[in-house]
């Protein structure tokens, strides 16, 4: 290996908080850390998790909407987070028994949880009820398995109504959640005037995807579900909006542009590969013609998080020719979003130590490290930001080279990233390789404990880069 060997770099640069700038510049104590808990470890900071929810809190003041903020706490495990939203005078939304269990044991009021579970069961639903929780019903069944408990317990419940098939561009909106539109205010006019123990409060959606013009659209038909309701008496106090709301990762957009443009071209062998066996991240390649676009998350957006929720809260209704806002002013509606990823912008890291170098039959420099693909996964085809390398002790190999970050697992394709990363020194065994920006989605959503691998330790940075272990 030397300087003259044939290196393309295509950088995705990713954006750095103050914190993790500084941990990298001084990684004595991620050295330390490392051995103390083993690889990986997941470092988690609250500072940018306060300064997400107040830049929220900001736009939603702004607006002069009542408003609640529920953490989604599928995005991350950690229960400093669900805590930290609590106290910041928020919330959680809750997915699973133990999720909602562990907040309420950890002395979270149940005014600040909210039940979204995909799949409810009794033992789940008891919980709530006993904790006086606000259930999010999705389907008749569901509903079912309530009532049955709340006869027997004989005790009330606030719930508030999923809603799905919402109208978009002439056509609906495909999901498997919620009720009709129509089917709601069916249901809800039932609940309401033939169920004692049931206190309905408020409408609830989340969107697949990012789409500002479909949340709006959503929003504009909720008001109009809430109208008709408020005609035959019944008031919703609220209106949830889910999560989805979009937050950059990426410090410049003609990386991204120029890194989608690359890959395409490698998927045609215009030019080299970029990815691993030139994986094409989702683009369907047939008779040399691509379709589709990489199965990826968009990494690069100019319109982002409070931004975003800015411009949904603005834009004019085409129904009513008034601000979204302003609908939900005259009404008295409390606005709820549940954001997740967003809120976990910048909080966490993910850091592995180098286990192994050595070549594929394809010649291709593979670096193995003590994780697992499933340790910084999500329903993305890859993680595209740049890794940081940071060397255990001074490396006088200072050529750079390009290769693969690979892992534990026993399998052809464990690749942590497809995409071929550009060191600009030769990985040493112990140096440690740290992923930016992995707390929303990435540390935990796939994390799987096969070959009987320990689950990556979490810490959450405490003052002098000192760590402790989530609570």
């Amino acid at each position: 290996m030397n300087k003259s060997e044939n290196i393309n770099q295509l950088p995705l640069t990713p954006l750095l908080h103050s914190w993790v700038k500084k941990l990298i510049a001084h990684p004595e104590s991620l050295h330390t850390a490392i051995e103390q808990y083993n690889s990986p470890l997941n470092v988690h900071s609250l500072i940018p998790f306060q300064e997400n929810i107040t830049e929220y809190q900001k736009v939603l003041n702004e607006s002069n909407l009542k408003h609640k903020i529920f953490f989604a706490r599928k995005a991350n495990k950690c229960l400093t987070f669900p805590m930290a939203a609590a106290q910041a005078g928020e919330g959680a939304d809750t997915a699973s028994y133990r999720e909602l269990k562990q907040c309420l044991d950890a002395g979270i009021s149940p005014k600040d949880l909210i039940l979204t579970a995909a799949v409810k069961n009794e033992k789940l639903l008891n919980l709530a009820v006993e904790n006086q929780v606000t259930v999010v019903l999705d389907n008749s069944d569901e509903w079912e398995l309530l009532k049955s408990i709340l006869t027997k317990k004989q005790k009330q419940v606030t719930v508030n109504i999923r809603l799905g098939g919402f109208q978009f561009d002439g056509k609906i909106l495909p999901t498997r959640f919620g009720f009709s539109l129509d089917e709601a205010f069916e249901f809800i006019q039932q609940i309401h005037n033939q169920e004692a123990f049931v206190n309905f409060t408020g409408l609830h959606f989340h969107l697949n995807g990012y789409s500002v013009e479909q949340r709006v659209a959503a929003m504009e038909q909720s008001i109009q579900l809430i109208d008709r309701l408020q005609n035959v008496g019944i008031t919703t106090q609220s209106l949830d909006i889910g999560g989805g709301l979009l937050m950059n990762y990426l410090a410049n957009q003609s990386e991204w542009e120029n890194f989608n443009q690359e890959l395409k071209r490698a998927v045609l062998e215009e030019r080299s590969p970029i990815t691993y066996q030139n994986d094409a991240l989702g683009i369907i390649k047939i008779n040399n013609q691509l379709y589709g676009e990489p199965t990826v998350y968009p990494y690069f957006n100019h319109l982002h998080k409070a931004n975003l929720l800015k411009t949904i809260l603005t834009t004019v209704s085409s129904i009513y020719q008034q601000p979204i806002f302003q609908l939900l002013q005259q009404r008295n509606i409390e606005l709820r979003m549940e954001p997740g990823r967003s809120l976990l912008d910048q909080c966490g890291v993910t850091v592995a130590k180098v286990a192994f170098r050595k070549k594929d039959t394809d010649g291709n420099w593979l670096f193995g490290l003590e994780m697992n693909r499933t340790q910084m996964r999500s329903s993305s085809a890859d993680f595209l930001l740049d890794p940081i390398h940071i060397p255990k002790t001074e490396n006088e190999e200072e050529n750079a080279v390009e290769g693969f970050l690979v892992g534990a697992y026993c399998l052809e394709q464990e690749l942590i990233l497809k995409r071929k990363i550009t060191f600009l020194r030769f990985p040493q065994v112990g140096d440690l390789i740290v992923f930016p920006n992995t707390a929303g989605y990435m540390m935990h959503f796939f994390e799987s404990e096969a070959h009987l691998f320990e689950l990556a330790t979490n810490v959450i940075l405490k003052d002098n880069n000192h760590f402790v272990i989530d609570s």
